[in-house]
Order: structure tokens, then C-alpha cells, then sequence
């Protein structure tokens, strides 16, 4: 098996204000929480996301694994539909005193490219900041941080720093390729 270089980059907001929220895109487009705890569902948008950008860490779970994480306090997944169909997704989690990270976020191949993703970590962010609005007993959200890395999408980094992110961290490591399962062939257009 073979090594590649994998450039991560960090990024935060430390202040409510540093949002910039991106448009809202045209047509019937909605983000919805996602309340009752699914494996099965969370587990879709998860393979159906990260399918053509090396996604692998959570394929192997369990059912038991994905609704123990689903259960957690302060974690929270945020879903954008297109006229009714899942386009893609956002989920929290709440760390430690007030910092909230959001953990994944995506689109489906075939949503991307349609304005959707602007608008999706605009409103998974501002979710970010209201998240103990929704979880008594967590701390005020102090702190939205999340990662990239070179294996996303062309316009993830641009992306985050148009909704006000900075970055605070780039580190360079040696990766393993890994095999993944990909769409079935013929699936979406390349």
C-alpha cells in the first residue's frame, strides 16, 4: 500500500460576529435537524459524502458505535435538502468549555456546485453558536473550530474563509491510501 501527503488545515471563528453567512441559494432548498438519532441515516450521509473524497474512518463502525455517537450530548447533525432529497450535512459536537467543532460537513457529488454548500455551513455555523440554546447544561459556545485537509473538495478552504473562518493550524502528515468504497459505477458524472 502506498503513502500520500495530506495537508490539514484549522480553522475557527472565536466570536459569533465572525460569521459571514452566505446567500441562500435558489430554489426549495431547507436545512433541517436531524432529532431523532438514526444510525442507519447518519451513517448514509456519511458514505454518500466523503464517497469520492476518502471518508474511511467511520466505515467500519457498528450500529452500537454510530448511536452511542448519535446519543451524545451536544451532537447534532444538520441536513440540507433539495426539494426533499438529503444534499448533504453538518454535524456538531460540543467539546469542553464552550468549543464546539464541526466534525463533518458535505455534499453529495451530484448537489455540489450549486451554491448549496455557502449556505449549509453558514446556517451548521450559526447552529454552531446557538448549540447550548438547545442542550441545557453545556457551555455557551466560546469557540467554533473545524478541519480541511488536501483530499476535500477544490472549494472547501475558499469556501470557509468566505464565511469568516480563520486558520490557526497546518500540518503536513503521511497517510496510508486507503480504498473506498466510491459510488457504484456510472453513478454520478466525474
Amino acid at each position: 500500500m502506498s503513502n500520500i501527503a495530506v495537508t490539514t488545515w484549522s480553522l475557527e471563528q472565536t466570536d459569533r460576529s465572525d460569521l459571514l453567512p452566505a446567500a441562500a441559494p435558489e430554489g426549495e432548498v431547507r436545512v433541517v435537524r436531524a432529532e431523532i438519532p438514526s444510525p442507519e441515516f447518519s451513517r448514509y450521509l456519511y458514505a454518500s459524502v466523503g464517497q469520492d473524497i476518502r471518508w474511511t474512518d467511520r466505515l467500519g463502525w457498528t450500529y452500537e458505535q454510530w448511536r452511542d455517537r448519535l446519543a451524545q450530548p451536544g451532537v447534532e447533525t444538520w441536513v440540507a435538502y433539495d426539494r426533499g432529497t438529503p444534499a448533504g450535512y453538518v454535524e456538531l459536537t460540543a467539546g469542553d468549555d464552550g468549543v464546539v467543532e464541526i466534525e463533518y460537513f458535505g455534499l453529495i457529488p451530484a448537489f455540489r456546485g450549486r451554491r448549496i454548500g455557502g449556505h449549509l455551513l453558514s446556517y451548521g455555523t450559526a447552529r454552531a453558536w446557538d448549540l447550548a440554546e438547545r442542550w441545557p447544561g453545556l457551555a455557551v459556545t466560546k469557540r467554533v473550530w473545524l478541519h480541511t485537509c488536501s483530499k476535500d473538495g477544490e472549494h472547501a478552504m475558499d469556501n470557509y474563509l468566505r464565511r469568516g473562518f480563520t486558520l490557526f493550524d497546518t500540518k503536513v502528515e503521511e497517510e496510508r491510501v486507503v480504498a473506498t468504497p466510491g459510488p457504484w459505477p456510472g453513478a454520478y458524472p466525474v
